[in-house]
């Protein structure tokens, strides 16, 4: 019997990122940046306001008197001082002004500054005059004023090669002028089920029948974990036709996820079909639930290639622990694997004697000490383990090694916090 590690390491060793492609910065959220992009242009491109105020020349605000209080919490003799206003610049304004001394010009937050002058009054430092502003703060030159290039010099790295694009980074490619970026792009997961007993959830089960319920819930979590996902449903009918469908997916995907007919008759001619495709190992791996599962390569491609277990709460634990670290290194994450806490039991958990339980739990925080708890919701070595109710209510995995049996109220546990990742 192999152990989860061994598994993981034949399974990341096959950790490839698809081929760059450029893209709209709009499509880029999330994605691995595949070059370094220079800015070309200073950012910003010309003098600006930062702020909604009045231009002025720092030199005409200056004078003695009246004790006035300055922003910069110093007291300052200084004396209110009008000036005349000449005009205004709205932001995107084309019409450049030039400022005469002891004059100031209305300008809007990103107006291009008037010429001569070198700073701006904050509104609320002044009595908001139309023809005369009286100017109750004194500023200094450079004060609210956006320098040329004071955020990004030509040549500067923008964004970074092997960057994970965040929000912010799509706004700075904008402000650069980029329109595409060249990104490693989702790696592209097709989901198969296999079974004669499966029908659509469009159809009324006959009996002996049940839903595909896996291709949904392994689609959506290659979807939560980052991956293009195109969920072909159910494959069924002779081996020939089944071996067309998987050749079909081969042709298009990075990663081929097949559920169902991991064993008994049906494993065996599915286990036909793959082997005239590639090498795919179906073994017993030393974890619970989901101990009989497969991982190899088909086509020309070497697709890796994921058997999972029919049962939908094997199926999607599997999926956690062996699927999803491959899928995010192919988004290029240094770190694949889900945060681990440790955490408090709140009740007692059962295992399998030799094999890693992956329990599904509710994970929760004590207010006042900060300490994590955690509910397990089924038992790894009971039938409960495989109710799919149960899942759907979980935020984690508890873990539960492979020497431990049973699990106690209060003893401290491993979890794996099953938030949602960018």
């Amino acid at each position: 019997m192999r152990s989860v590690e061994e598994q993981l390491a034949a399974i990341t060793a096959h950790a490839v990122m698809p081929d760059p492609v450029r893209i709209a910065i709009s499509e880029s959220l999330g994605m691995l940046c595949a070059e370094d992009v220079l800015a070309e242009e200073p950012l910003p491109g010309f003098v600006q306001s930062a702020i909604d105020g009045y231009a002025v020349r720092a030199v005409d605000i200056a004078g003695e008197g009246s004790l006035r209080p300055d922003v910069r919490g110093t007291d300052l003799n200084f004396r209110e001082v009008e000036l005349p206003v000449v005009g205004e610049v709205a932001a995107g304004s084309h019409h450049p002004m030039r400022l005469q001394p002891k004059q100031a010009v209305r300008v809007q937050t990103g107006a291009p500054l008037p010429s001569l002058a070198d700073a701006v009054v904050p509104l609320n430092w002044t009595d908001r005059g139309g023809r005369r502003v009286s100017v109750l703060h004194p500023v200094y030159s450079g004060d609210f004023v956006r320098k040329i290039g004071a955020d990004v010099q030509p040549g500067d790295v923008a964004v970074s090669v092997d960057t994970v694009i965040s929000p912010s980074q799509v706004g700075l490619l904008a402000a650069v002028g980029r329109s595409k970026v060249l990104v490693h792009p989702k790696p592209r997961l097709s989901v198969i089920s296999i079974g004669n007993e499966l029908v659509d959830v469009d159809r009324t089960p006959g009996l002996g029948q049940v839903y595909d319920v896996n291709s949904y819930a392994l689609a959506a979590a290659g979807r939560d974990a980052g991956a293009e996902v195109h969920r072909v449903g159910i494959a069924a009918g002779e081996p020939r036709r089944i071996r067309e469908i998987i050749e079909g997916q081969l042709i298009k995907s990075e990663l081929l996820v097949i559920t169902g007919a991991v064993g008994g008759e049906a494993g065996e001619q599915i286990r036909r079909v793959l082997a005239e495709l590639g090498e795919v190992d179906i073994s017993r791996i030393a974890m619970h639930p989901g101990s009989v599962q497969g991982f190899g390569t088909l086509g020309d491609g070497k697709i890796p290639t994921f058997l999972l277990p029919s049962n939908p709460v094997s199926a999607l634990v599997v999926f956690e622990v062996m699927v999803r670290p491959l899928i995010r290194l192919a988004l290029g994450k240094r770190n694949p694997r889900r945060r681990a806490v440790t955490a408090r039991a709140v009740g007692p958990i059962e295992s399998v004697e030799k094999r890693r339980g992956f329990v599904r739990g509710q994970l929760m925080r004590d207010r006042e000490t900060g300490e994590y708890m955690v509910q397990p919701l089924g038992g790894s070595g009971g039938a409960q383990a495989h109710l799919l109710a149960g899942m759907t209510e979980a935020n984690c995995l508890i873990v539960i090694p492979e020497d431990v049996l049973r699990v106690r109220p209060g003893d401290v546990v491993d979890v794996l916090f099953m938030a949602r990742q960018s």
